[in-house]
């Protein structure tokens, strides 16, 4: 019976809305909400209506339920992230919108409104993220609607700051480590700064955050390049054994994935934080793990004979990386051309492949390969069983050794230029 009443007073608002009785439409709104307390459209309605009396409180409190009772609509977050800001309320704001870009993390007014969120708070470094974000999903400035091209023409022209004070920051931080070196042939250096801001562009590499220039692109490197890659597969039973002991104690293992929900995930929907692809971290982000460390001293004293990158908050890594069975990690690049991705692989069932551009191999236990990770490649395991690799990053065997020390310092700059984030989005 109330399912028909509101039903029938549904077809009655809507014919009050359409001869213009707003004051009718509220009034049966009201009916509404008192059959049924979470009525989305009723909430939405009542809730505009507040806000365009100016009753903050009121729709902020309706909206609220709204999203309690619903919370499907993305509109219904930004409402809400709307009333919060003029209310003051900047911590409900932030929550809001969060709530909006768990919905769509690429919504473009969720973006350009956390970004100016974050630029009241004088929260530089996020403002250019959320601003950089919106700038990367937003169409052309004249297929926007007019109300949106204010709000990202403002946040194109404060990325575009940033950038130049990121820039101006760094040459400064960077120059005395230049001038140390006594004048080495940094111009690669030079254009890989420009790449980086946007003076220059690249044309090569799928680098997703740094990109240096001049480095050949090869899907799969010549073994010659690394002399020091015999003595890493001669302990490739040694290795299997630790990684066992480890497997068989079942601790110390985490999805290679854990992004936030709030974060894009495009192709990484599905692995994140899933332990179908998971890893045993023995160094992450160029920071050590103790204690995994310490039940593989085999592991890390083979490691120890390979040339480890050091890029602050980056590299160098090493892991075991696990790949249950159907598992497909999906077409991807990686950050950076400057270093280069090793596999040792450990146990490997039929039916495993690695492709990395137009190459297409399978692995072998024992036999190590190098590959440039900055090129499209994708891995998969379409067996019924485990399979494993040991997976470490070591320099471009092509960079000089001024090279590596600019790399390096450019890293510590970056670092140490925000504390809010190590990659800036960049």
């Amino acid at each position: 019976m109330e399912t028909r009443e509101i039903a029938a007073l549904e077809a009655e608002v809507l014919r009050a809305i359409q001869s213009g009785q707003d004051e009718r439409a509220g009034q049966i709104w009201t009916r509404i909400l008192a059959l049924d307390p979470n009525h989305p459209r009723a909430l939405l309605a009542m809730s505009q209506r507040a806000f365009r009396r100016q009753d903050l409180k009121e729709a902020r409190s309706l909206l609220e339920r709204l999203v309690q009772a619903d919370g499907s609509d993305l509109q219904q977050w930004i409402n809400l992230a709307v009333v919060c800001q003029q209310q003051g309320d900047e911590a409900g704001e932030d929550a809001a919108l969060s709530g909006a870009l768990k919905r769509d993390p690429q919504d473009l007014l969720a973006l350009l409104l956390r970004g100016a969120l974050y630029e009241r708070q004088k929260k530089t470094h996020a403002a250019a993220q959320a601003y950089g974000a919106a700038a990367r999903v937003a169409p052309p400035l004249e297929q926007l609607h007019p109300n949106l091209r204010p709000l990202l023409q403002k946040a194109l022209a404060f990325r575009e700051h940033y950038d130049r004070d990121f820039s101006t920051y760094l040459e400064t931080f960077l120059a005395p480590h230049i001038a140390s070196l006594g004048g080495g042939n940094l111009g690669r250096f030079q254009d890989s700064l420009d790449i980086m801001f946007g003076r220059k562009r690249r044309f090569e590499s799928q680098s997703a955050q740094y990109h240096y220039p001049g480095l050949l692109p090869l899907s799969f490197f010549a073994r010659e390049d690394f002399p020091w890659l015999d003595a890493v597969e001669a302990q490739t039973d040694a290795i299997r054994k630790e990684f066992l002991a480890v497997l068989a104690e079942d601790n110390g293992f985490e999805p290679y994935l854990n992004y936030a929900d709030d974060m894009p995930l495009a192709q990484w929907a599905e692995l994140n934080k899933s332990p179908r692809w998971s890893a045993f971290h023995l160094i992450k982000d160029g920071v050590l793990s103790p204690a995994n460390a310490a039940r593989c001293p085999v592991t890390m004293a083979a490691l120890g004979g390979a040339p480890q990158p050091r890029q602050t908050g980056r590299t160098p890594s090493a892991m075991f990386s696990l790949l249950r069975p159907g598992t497909h990690i999906p077409p991807h690049c990686g950050v950076s051309n400057s270093r280069l991705v090793v596999h040792l692989p450990l146990i490997v069932p039929p039916h495993c492949g690695f492709r990395v551009g137009n190459e297409t191999r399978e692995w072998v236990p024992g036999k190590a390969w190098v590959f440039d990770d900055t090129i499209e490649h994708e891995a998969w395991n379409r067996s019924d069983e485990l399979r494993v690799v040991l997976i470490f990053d070591v320099w471009h065997p092509h960079l000089s050794e001024a090279e590596r020390t600019m790399i390096s310092a450019l890293s510590e700059g970056m670092r140490a230029y925000s504390a809010e984030s190590a990659g800036f989005g960049l």
